[in-house]
């Protein structure tokens, strides 16, 4: 199933939102998040589906056909799985025309036992991401109706593997730490680029995988801050930024982390671009009623009244909204994870160097940002910040 243009903008406008509100490590999801958010407006009323629609990013008439669009999507992409799981009390009866708009096979039942529906709950989250998210994120009271909940995992290996090796980073934050370290050489200078922001100069470099999802590191300049850089990232993917690509850079010192070089060498050689990283694990929560504007859920926490009569005839508000997301970076590719859950409650030098050769080389050796991007329709499906890299063993730093 094709992804429209119009949705991949309101999923990636969500996520630059979202970047722009983070302030230390964390990993999210935006694309875990939207289409249960383009579910709940579609069966919204009042307040609260205008502040959904406007999350969304989309007329709350047309959110529930491209919730579904996306989540049809997302299922043929190589490297990807996604689910979606609705479950409701038995007593809860469903509008036919909402519950006619779910997937297949996605409607469970709700006891109404707290450790039983958690245990089902758990299960489905643990099952849906192969593990790396074992608890669905959803606080589950006696008040408890329904329970929407979706899932997604990313998993690609790197067409060129990186290399270990200790870093040591002679400035900035981690100076004076020995980290574990990763780095590879190739011929492609495209793959690394700088922006002009209006908060800076922003340097991306393109980490292609084999299933096509690639990671986009980025690296700001030092005042800019974690949401600046990742906000700044995703408008650079979406061509609203202007790139000066790596083999049109300037020599010196091209951008941050940047420095492009122009090498004699005694027999010609194609240019070369080195980059140096971290690996990095990251795992976060995040409850979703603390950004509710962020995600037009501000009138719908209101248990006072009722704000869902296309999804049931009793009055329903959301009582817990929160995402549980994971993300690791390696030597050999990527793995992340994200389950979203909303709950609804009532209420070497030679002598003769003739040859001249390029190389640039792009070192992430302080604070940066990243983006899980899907290659050939730029959608955003996870982004995050890192922040505290992992020291480097000592085995490693013996050698």
């Amino acid at each position: 199933m094709r992804v429209t243009n119009a949705t991949i903008r309101a999923v990636n406008g969500l996520t630059a939102r979202w970047a722009e509100t983070v302030s230390g490590a964390t990993v999210f999801s935006a694309a875990g998040v939207w289409p249960l958010l383009g579910l709940l407006a579609d069966g919204a009323g009042g307040a609260a589906r205008a502040e959904l629609t406007e999350a969304v990013g989309l007329p709350a008439e047309e959110s529930a056909a491209r919730a579904r669009e996306l989540l049809g999507a997302l299922a043929e992409m190589r490297g990807l799985e996604s689910a979606l799981g609705v479950w409701t009390l038995r007593t809860l009866e469903l509008r036919e025309a909402w519950e006619a708009g779910l997937p297949a096979g996605t409607h469970g039942v709700l006891t109404g036992v707290e450790d039983t529906d958690r245990e089902a709950l758990d299960a489905w989250a643990a099952k849906r991401t192969g593990g790396r998210i074992r608890r669905m994120p959803v606080a589950l009271t006696d008040r408890t109706e329904m329970v929407l909940a979706g899932a997604l995992t990313l998993r690609t290996d790197w067409f060129r593997p990186f290399s270990e090796s200790p870093l040591c980073p002679e400035s900035g934050p981690w100076r004076d730490r020995v980290l574990e370290g990763l780095w590879r050489t190739s011929a492609l200078l495209d793959r690394a680029g700088v922006a002009d922001t209006p908060h800076g100069a922003l340097t991306e470099v393109k980490v292609l995988g084999t299933t096509g999802l690639d990671v986009h590191l980025l690296l700001g300049e030092e005042r800019m801050s974690p949401g600046q850089v990742l906000g700044e990232g995703v408008r650079v993917l979406a061509g609203e930024r202007p790139v000066v690509p790596g083999p049109g850079l300037p020599y010196g010192e091209a951008g941050p982390g940047l420095r492009v070089e122009r090498e004699r060498c005694a027999a010609p050689r194609p240019p070369s671009l080195e980059v140096t990283t971290v690996p990095f694990t990251l795992s976060a929560e995040h409850d979703l009623l603390c950004r509710h504007e962020l995600f037009g859920l501000t009138t719908a926490r209101d248990d006072r009244y009722g704000h869902f009569p296309g999804i049931s005839g009793r009055p329903l508000c959301v009582g817990s909204a929160r995402q549980a997301a994971t993300a690791t970076f390696g030597a050999l590719g990527f793995r992340a994870a994200a389950v979203t859950a909303v709950a609804a409650a009532a209420g070497s030098a030679p002598s003769r160097l003739r040859h001249v050769t390029t190389s640039v080389g792009a070192t992430f050796d302080r604070p940066f940002g990243f983006l899980a991007v899907h290659r050939r329709t730029r959608l955003v499906l996870a982004a995050g910040w890192v922040d505290d890299p992992e020291p480097c063993r000592e085995d490693e730093a013996s050698h």
